[in-house]
């Protein structure tokens, strides 16, 4: 747009109206006039990247196209503010890497937790990404972001029948020699749909590499999945024009006010009493637990006093920072509520502390599990956004909630790439060896069972510990039986001798990772499914 349309388009978004909430709600803006004018333009790249993501994730949760879907999503928000003559912002650079970094994890785990937690991050940046370069949101904070996200995502919904009211609209209203270039381009697309598709029969049927080649790019589609395809796809192109149809309209308030208007005098006594009672609290910690002088009640465990804490005092540390950070932005000004709430977040360390050294001390008796693993990069994180907290209400114009979105991200990223899995593995099989750590406490690990359900994540632990304790791979695919049949074969693991349950272990993880394994294909390829099916092939000759 050239200064002349974008002060022609403003006057007349400027107009007011009758009526407030539809001034809020529908007045278009002169990037929303812009998108409906261009509907040539933005409404093939919304049917360009459905077809793109149609392609990467049509049954597919974590194979090597989601990354290139990231990149695609990426380049269609980088079209999207090119083409509105929008600013490309520092924190967008951010969010494209955070989101690629993900996806590229999502492809190289087999977690299903990791996957999962991965692809909502993944939505969220995406988000973010699209407010912060129509948005200056620079100084917006928390429950602004959170607000603004499911604003977008709701009043998006609204915004369904625009695709095909745009459309009507440019016929009408554009179409003409210029631009009718653009429609014969639609309508040759969609002639060269059918050819591709009857020429592609006939050169699958003449070539037997070009057969080949063919099968393995659209392996597993079936006649059931063109409805499946169809329904993505549709899905994909009206969520993607909406999202930039409404966010265009900049429905959002940029502006954040002040919303520090409650009286100190009533979070003070309140904030008060709480820091009395953690510092008792977090004295006894530093004696007690910190120090080693503990004396437990009679038949109490050490393990079972770890164990009884460390949620708790998780939930207490989270709770701690919703209520500092509640205090610093909806209470007035005072020296005093500032004094208080650092007391408040210094005892916060020392619960941060207790419930780390708690969990450590319960996994030396009962070893490693993905919610241990979580709770303690969840204790991590926590210790960080309170020298966040603390530095804020030391120097108020530091960005608390752009260091905070900075340190959740960084780190979740590191534990996505963690893989869980493998750690549990090696931690919980080093404490089934009898010259184990002096590490672990409790008795020696033999919980197979847990073994043989973890993920191919695992693989590089797992089957070494499989070749070590000589169970033979020819043997597990000699006997062909299924998973079901094999558990029901041998009963309950609780009922065998140590070294049946191995047997029990070894055969199951072989066949779940089989499972897992044997549909890798260009889609679909994964890194850690790849990676375990080699190392099984490395030490099996009969494959």
């Amino acid at each position: 747009m050239n200064n002349v349309e974008k002060d022609s388009v403003q006057e007349v978004c400027t107009t007011p109206t009758t009526s407030p909430l539809v001034q809020w709600v529908v007045e278009p803006t002169m990037y929303d006039t812009h998108v409906k004018e261009n509907f040539h333009i933005f409404g093939i790249a919304s049917i360009l990247y459905a077809c793109l993501y149609t392609f990467c994730m049509y049954k597919n949760d974590s194979g090597i196209t989601y990354p290139i879907l990231i990149l695609g999503s990426i380049g269609f928000v980088r079209f999207y503010q090119k083409k509105l003559e929008l600013d490309w912002k520092k924190e967008s650079i951010f969010y494209s890497v955070s989101m690629l970094l993900l996806s590229i994890s999502t492809c190289c785990t087999d977690d299903y937790r990791i996957i999962f937690l991965n692809k909502i991050g993944v939505f969220l940046l995406f988000i973010c990404m699209i407010l912060g370069i129509v948005y200056d949101t620079r100084k917006w904070e928390l429950t602004k972001f959170l607000s603004s996200i499911l604003m977008v995502i709701f009043l998006a919904v609204g915004e369904i029948s625009r695709p095909f009211s745009d459309a009507l609209w440019f016929c009408k209203n554009k179409l003409d020699k210029k631009n009718s270039k653009y429609i014969y381009a639609l309508i040759g697309v969609g002639i060269a749909i059918p050819v591709v598709v009857i020429i592609f029969v006939l050169l699958s049927s003449a070539d037997a590499v070009f057969r080949d080649l063919g099968n393995r790019l659209f392996s597993g589609v079936n006649n059931g999945d063109v409805w499946g395809i169809a329904w993505m796809f549709t899905f994909v192109f009206l969520a993607s024009y909406c999202l930039l149809v409404h966010v265009s309209k900049k429905t959002v308030k940029e502006e954040v006010a002040d919303t520090r208007k409650w009286e100190p005098l009533i979070a003070i006594p309140v904030a008060s009493v709480l820091s009395l009672m953690y510092l008792v609290f977090s004295a006894i910690q530093i004696v007690y637990l910190f120090m080693g002088n503990l004396q437990l009640p009679k038949e109490y465990t050490y393990a079972e006093y770890a164990r009884e804490g460390f949620f708790q005092l998780l939930a207490v540390s989270i709770i701690n920072l919703v209520i500092v950070l509640i205090g610093l932005s909806r209470f007035k000004k005072s020296k005093v509520l500032k004094v208080v709430l650092t007391i408040l977040s210094l005892c916060t360390f020392i619960m941060i502390a207790s419930s780390a050294l708690r969990m450590l001390i319960y996994i030396q008796y009962y070893y490693l599990t993905f919610l241990r693993i979580f709770v303690l990069w969840s204790l991590v994180v926590l210790f960080l956004l309170f020298v966040g907290v603390i530095v804020y209400i030391i120097k108020e114009d530091f960005p608390l909630f752009r260091y905070a979105m900075v340190v959740v991200t960084s780190l979740y990223i590191v534990f996505s790439f963690s893989h869980p899995d493998y750690w549990i593995a090696k931690v919980n099989l080093a404490g089934a060896e009898e010259t184990r750590s002096e590490f672990f406490k409790g008795e020696t690990y033999g919980d197979y069972g847990f073994l043989a359900d973890l993920n191919a994540d695992a693989a590089p632990v797992m089957l070494e510990w499989i070749k070590e304790e000589g169970y033979s791979v020819e043997s597990y695919f000699s006997k062909g039986l299924t998973y079901a049949e094999y558990t029901d074969l041998l009963g309950h693991a609780e009922d065998k001798t140590v070294a049946e349950k191995k047997d029990w272990c070894s055969y199951l993880y072989l066949r779940h990772l089989q499972e897992r394994c044997e549909d890798i294909q260009f889609r679909k390829w994964n890194f850690s499914r790849w990676n375990a099916d080699v190392k099984v092939l490395l030490f099996d000759s009969t494959r």
